[in-house]
């Protein structure tokens, strides 16, 4: 099992005129002392107009400025929005691939779609298309990025003439694909096509059997990749926080991990928003310990589901075994959420590296051969299922510019 990072840059309200930097620039220190820690992903979310929530509208920059100061770390979109609406494919192309050229080959491209009204309605996505628009802007991303010249597409979503976008990627046949999940259906979803699951809800190891179980079963035996290669993994989202002391771990975490899902919750469930003026952070502080009970009633979600790995290294320690056994192949992990503190949060990355992580890593190398002959079987039994080829390219097709033909050929 392996494990990374995630990061929305969540900063509740009050802000001051230089919150903002001083959260851009301690995270970026995070993320480097991770790196020399030995964890093996960050993943870097897009979100717009989710204030306090998530202050990451440009997740591809934040990541190149990882790459310049990290050498190992696995550089994770998670992700970038795939409807055209927000993003459109050649744009998500060039960026996925420059970004994997200029971090030699550690880009990991996670597809998402959104549900936030906030988002939605920003950029005029209907509801009821945005599954479509999702899967229209991911697999003509997929077409740029490894079709030489790419042949051209005429959707409901996407309509763009040949072009040969450059750069390409370092990793053939493109970096590894993953979907935002946030229930069962979507990692159902997932598996059908042949992508990895990015399961952003809170579940517990118990929820994790049927989950991944489900996963591994479809991508086998029914998956029709929309890219050109199988990445048959399922990664959970934990809170973490490790200290020596429970009621430490508590005290310096849970807050902060409360406040990360009402304000979820707030954009995603039952919030009144008003852009620029609503305080979500009052908000919690007045209904948050009502919240907490309703997400364990109403919303099935399970006490150690929703407190994860916020403890000392034996509880953390205990949970991680239950998801390994699971068959969970990573672990994600979120510390900076509501006011949680630069220096605790660096402190508990170095205690968990120190005294919890190393068994984990010893055991997923010693499984490294294993795993990766699983994965290169389920990936060929997928591409044989696979037959749809891109639309031919007229032979004679070209791009004229303005003045083209009007010179004579001793100009050229």
């Amino acid at each position: 099992m392996k494990f990374g990072l995630f990061y929305e840059h969540n900063l509740p309200r009050p802000w001051g005129p230089d919150d903002e930097q001083k959260l851009f620039n301690e995270i970026g220190d995070q993320v480097e002392l991770a790196d020399k820690l030995g964890y093996q992903y960050v993943w870097q979310v897009e979100h717009h107009f989710l204030e306090e929530y998530a202050h990451s509208s440009a997740p591809e920059i934040l990541l190149a400025s990882y790459a310049s100061r990290t050498k190992n770390i696995r550089l994770g979109h998670g992700i970038v929005q795939t409807p055209p609406q927000y993003n459109h494919p050649a744009r998500i192309a060039e960026r996925i691939a420059t970004l994997d050229l200029v971090s030699n080959g550690r880009v990991e491209f996670g597809t998402g779609e959104s549900s936030s009204e906030a988002e939605m309605g920003g950029f005029r996505l209907n509801r009821e298309e945005k599954r479509a628009a999702w899967r229209e802007g991911a697999e003509v991303t997929v077409r740029l990025m490894t079709e030489e010249p790419f042949t051209g597409h005429e959707g409901t979503y996407v309509t763009m003439p040949p072009r040969n976008c450059v750069p390409k990627p370092v990793q053939k046949p493109h970096p590894p694909l993953w979907v935002a999940c946030s229930q069962r259906d979507t990692i159902h979803l997932a598996a059908k096509t042949g992508i990895g699951a990015l399961t952003f809800a809170f579940i517990n190891a118990d929820e994790a059997v049927h989950w991944v179980n489900d996963y591994y079963t479809t991508i086998s035996n029914e998956a029709v990749p929309i890219g050109q290669a199988v990445n048959p993994n399922v990664a959970i989202v934990s809170p973490l926080m490790c200290c020596e002391d429970e009621a430490e771990a508590l005290e310096k975490g849970e807050k902060g991990a409360n406040f990360f899902g009402y304000a979820l919750a707030w954009y995603y469930v039952f919030g009144q928003h008003h852009p620029g003026r609503t305080s979500i952070w009052d908000s919690y502080e007045r209904n948050g310990e009502n919240f907490v009970g309703f997400r364990q009633l109403q919303l099935n979600q399970a006490p150690d589901a929703i407190r994860g790995c916020i403890g000392t290294p034996d509880q953390i320690r205990e949970a991680l075994r239950k998801y390994e056994d699971a068959g969970v192949d990573q672990v994600i992990f979120f510390s900076q959420a509501g006011h949680n503190r630069h220096e605790d949060i660096c402190a508990s990355y170095e205690k968990l590296a120190k005294d919890v992580l190393p068994e984990f890593w010893e055991r997923d190398e010693q499984r490294a051969a294993s795993k990766a002959a699983k994965a290169e079987e389920i990936n060929a039994k997928a591409l044989a299922r696979k037959d749809a080829e891109p639309p031919p390219l007229d032979p004679e097709y070209t791009i004229d510019s303005p003045m083209a033909g009007q010179m004579g050929t001793s100009f050229l």
